[in-house]
């Protein structure tokens, strides 16, 4: 099937690339994704970012909206896409589906490509630019969502036009899930995970996780596959008292009682624990660093109870929190005047906790370290508790060669991440989720995401067109009629 006019009439001039990463043994682009593609491509995604979908300001339906007649125009029927909307807090937010429809009598499960609509909100005063006004500077793109996580919704969506103008058929249905509060509270997400064309799902692709990296001279690539991540609690901790005048100062005082709980908390220590995506990465950490960090990083493996071993892991800056439950103070509120002793002292304690521990133990263990009845330790919320994916060889082959199409020599490696995505809905709902969509390969000050002057390494967000049609592809099928 030819390509439409209306898609590729405005490509046909070179597209500019402005960033060369210096990587070693870079792959040429596939010969399916050509310079019109990264055009159309960069169009949509400029245009989807000059659309505001931070909280409040009622922009998720234009964007979805946009999206499906783009996808309408490259030939998808309206039988196969859907706007589902929900009212959250007073705003409609509108999420997007698409059903790329599989070979006529195919038994296989569909496989769900996800991504998230909104961002966090940008002030225009803090940046150098207009946030929702993409501007391309020096081969990076800058706008908000440049990262997290337009990008993705914009490789997924001009994949499937891609695929569809060519006349693609897969040989499973090809499912896109693109939420639209993943960054306030993933209504839509758990909404999305029970929709009929999603849940049957054999897995799901998530192109907000996963990590690309490079160092800082742009040299050693790598990319992980994010199959697990931490769960997110927030407790309050809580002391009262009576109060007073503080010309009149007691020993009973809250902040005093709140002060011994934070040193109480400073000194808890959750135990190491590993599983088969945390075992793996401890593994190659331990390959990367050597010496003596290594040798307590096999101890901890073999022992996980091996106090003088976790001394020295810890003590090494290797970015090893993903060996244990992590809790730490992050805000703390007291008083209502500077001449009156608090009646109330409350701290807040952000806790990441290992897969297949229970926010209940998280508590009583922050119970125990107060050690006090009279300081109350409450649970913020309703945080989810979800699985670890379980290692899929056959599908981290299949992502290994599309990321190796762009970096022949780059690692790729399974991982855990502490952070939070829609990922964790989809798990927690029976779906395993991987993290196959950061190929962008960023240095070590590009990480931007919700800070100030996001932006997007152009070329490889170019690259990121030939990984999902390598990806695809090899999932579900070349379609070689």
């Amino acid at each position: 099937m030819p390509r439409t006019p209306l898609i590729r009439a405005a490509c046909t001039s070179a597209v500019a690339i402005g960033l060369s990463l210096a990587t070693p043994g870079n792959a040429s682009p596939a010969a399916d994704v050509d310079q019109a593609d990264r055009q159309a491509a960069r169009e949509l995604l400029e245009d989807i970012l000059k659309i505001r979908t931070a909280k409040g300001y009622g922009q998720t339906r234009a964007q979805a909206e946009l999206l499906a007649d783009r996808l309408r125009a490259a030939g998808f029927t309206e039988d196969q896409i859907d706007i589902p909307t929900m009212t959250i807090e007073g705003e409609e937010v509108a999420s997007l589906v698409v059903r790329y429809p599989g070979e006529e009598g195919s038994t296989e499960a569909p496989i769900a490509l996800i991504a998230h609509m909104d961002v966090v909100d940008a002030s225009t005063e803090t940046w150098a630019s207009d946030p929702y006004q993409p501007i391309e500077k020096d081969g990076y793109l800058y706008a908000r969502g440049s990262v997290d996580n337009k990008a993705g919704v914009a490789l997924l969506t001009s994949t499937f036009i891609r695929l569809k103008e060519d006349g693609y058929t897969p040989d499973r249905d090809l499912i896109i899930a693109f939420s639209a509060d993943e960054e306030t509270g993933m209504q839509t997400t758990r909404m999305l995970t029970q929709h009929p064309w999603v849940k049957e799902a054999e897995f799901a692709l998530n192109s907000d996780a996963g990590v690309g990296s490079v160092d800082s001279e742009g040299l050693n690539p790598s990319y992980s596959i994010q199959s697990a991540e931490k769960t997110y609690a927030t407790f309050h901790v809580t002391a009262t008292n009576e109060g007073g005048h503080s010309s009149a100062p007691s020993a009973d005082n809250a902040l005093f009682d709140i002060a011994d709980a934070i040193e109480g908390i400073r000194s808890l220590s959750f135990p190491v624990g590993f599983n088969d995506i945390t075992r793996q990465m401890a593994e190659d950490l331990a390959d990367a660093e050597g010496g003596d960090f290594a040798s307590a990083m096999r101890t901890l493996l073999e022992n996980p109870q091996d106090e003088d071993a976790r001394a020295i892991v810890e003590a090494n800056d290797a970015g090893t929190h993903f060996l244990y439950t992590t809790c730490v103070p992050t805000m703390l509120s007291a008083g209502s005047a500077e001449n009156a002793l608090p009646q109330k002292a409350e701290l807040t304690v952000n806790c990441r906790i290992l897969p297949g521990t229970s926010v209940q133990s998280v508590q009583d263990a922050l119970t125990e370290a107060v050690d006090n009845p009279e300081i109350s330790v409450e649970l913020v919320g309703e945080p989810l508790e979800s699985p670890v994916s379980p290692i899929n060889e056959e599908l981290f082959a299949s992502i290994r060669g599309a990321v190796h199409a762009i970096y022949p020599d780059a690692p790729v490696k399974p991982s855990m991440s502490s952070g939070g995505t829609d990922g964790k809905e989809y798990r927690a709902a029976g779906i395993p989720t991987y993290g196959a969509g950061a190929i962008t390969l960023v240095r070590p000050d590009d990480f931007r995401a919700h800070g100030i002057d996001e932006r997007l390494p152009l070329e490889s967000y170019y690259e990121q067109l030939t990984f999902w049609d390598v990806l695809l592809k090899d999932l579900a099928g070349e379609d070689d009629q």
